[in-house]
């Protein structure tokens, strides 16, 4: 029996690790450049994204609430605070080159457009909107506004990501036509991502003095505050987050979504859904995407599954224990499995077949890599006027549409048949309301471009 630990799949990343030496980084920057940047959303991801942009300026940042926001502006004094982006671009517009948005979900949309409109190269969190309006927008305003974008998955700068796609092309596993994919969350608790409330709606609390609850809400519709939707668990609530299948398949389905050229699919349907109050997340489900031919490729079937649930384990994999969270795309010759992430790839074969591959039939690398991460490809990309990062809107917005199907199928219970040329839901026209979600007054962008 074969088992996937750790020291396989480190092992993978290390084998590609030398054949990246062999290709050139096509970006190229000039050390002297410095990018002006603003960021939204200090607190939470925003500290994992201006940690990683020190050696530029960050000019101005911005976070409804000042505790979250307090490590970040204690890093960075003199850049200028706000608690409002918009008038931080009134007051500061010039003075910014680039934006990056870590705000929750139902927030990124509107950060984004505000900044691309100003000819602002952004680089938004992911999943990068929250409904399918929102991203086909935002593909357009890319193009329009001619700037540079980036999704922060990180995942898709890694080599594992690029060896999936390396061997589907070279005909390792042959043609796919299953893939399934697993998460062992949401985890939900006091202070984690997913903080299920004693009452529905939750109970009306007072607001902290740090917190501009308003400005937090942004486009969504008001309600009352509670601690459970800020700092973290605002994910569980479907009107800010996407629940567990929006947060991380842009990692999980990543690899398969590329390599495969999925698309959208036609029919999202879910298989299982253990309960839950209307609007919040449930603790486990199953959702089984269906996709079309693409040219010359087979029909395919996706089936994610989360909550601890994973798919049946096959004989033929010769696995001892699938991992928590992980994806299997099954190739009719060979079939590939991944971490939680893409981060580092194997075929499933056994350990003295998989050295011997390794060593002796690997295909050389084709893809180029990627050094530093998003962030860095992302600036670099601003530097040098291109290149356009991998997971820039072009295919992000793709990516994440895929999954808000997936999470739309699941936060109702149902399938959907979908017809992505029109945006609808043709067999349940009444969910056509949530492609395109009504925003609050103040809060409307994107429309111009329609």
């Amino acid at each position: 029996m074969i088992n996937i630990d750790r020291r396989r799949f480190l092992q993978s990343a290390s084998a590609i690790g030398v054949g990246a030496a062999l290709i050139p980084n096509l970006l190229s920057c000039s050390p002297s450049q410095k990018v002006n940047i603003a960021i939204i959303g200090v607190g939470g991801r925003g500290r994992e994204n201006w940690s990683k942009s020190k050696s530029e300026n960050i000019v101005a940042m911005c976070d409804v609430n000042d505790e979250s926001a307090a490590e970040g502006y204690k890093t960075f004094p003199k850049a200028k605070r706000y608690k409002d982006y918009r008038k931080m671009f009134d007051e500061m517009a010039d003075e910014i080159d680039a934006v990056m948005v870590s705000t929750p979900d139902h927030s990124h949309f509107p950060a984004a457009m505000a900044a691309m409109q100003l000819g602002k190269h952004v680089f938004v969190e992911k999943p990068l909107a929250h409904n399918v309006w929102q991203l086909r927008t935002l593909k357009k305003a890319a193009e329009y506004y001619n700037v540079i974008t980036q999704m922060g998955n990180q995942g898709h700068t890694t080599d594992g990501i690029r060896k999936v796609k390396e061997w589907y092309d070279a005909g390792v596993t042959g043609e796919v036509k299953e893939i399934f994919a697993w998460f062992n969350g949401p985890e939900f608790g006091e202070g984690k991502y997913f903080t299920k409330p004693g009452q529905f709606p939750p109970a009306e609390q007072a607001i902290p003095e740090s917190l501009d609850w308003d400005l937090w809400l942004g486009p969504a519709a008001v309600r009352p505050y509670n601690k459970v939707y800020v700092p973290r668990s605002w994910r569980g609530f479907y009107d800010f987050g996407n629940g567990e299948l929006g947060d991380w398949a842009c990692h999980t389905l990543d690899a398969p979504f590329w390599s495969l050229e999925l698309g959208m699919p036609n029919v999202v349907e879910s298989e299982f859904h253990s309960g839950s109050p209307e609007g919040f997340v449930p603790d486990k489900s199953v959702i089984r995407f269906e996709f079309p031919e693409r040219g010359n490729k087979a029909p395919a079937v996706l089936k994610w599954y989360e909550g601890g649930l994973k798919p049946e384990n096959r004989p033929e994999w010769g696995i001892d224990e699938l991992p928590p969270s992980g994806m299997i795309m099954v190739g009719e010759k060979q079939s590939i499995i991944t971490g939680g992430r893409p981060n580092n790839a194997m075929l499933i074969m056994p350990d003295e077949e998989w050295e011997d591959w390794v060593a002796n039939k690997m295909p050389e690398p084709s893809i180029p890599r990627i050094e530093g991460g998003p962030v860095k490809e992302f600036l670099d990309a601003i530097k040098a006027d291109g290149p356009m990062p991998g997971s820039n809107f072009n295919y992000a917005t793709d990516l994440t549409e895929m999954a808000l199907i997936g999470v739309l199928a699941q936060r109702f219970n149902t399938r959907i048949e979908y017809d992505a040329t029109n945006m609808k839901v043709t067999n349940h026209p009444e969910l056509d309301q949530f492609i395109k979600e009504p925003v609050r007054k103040g809060w409307e962008y994107g429309e111009e471009l329609w």
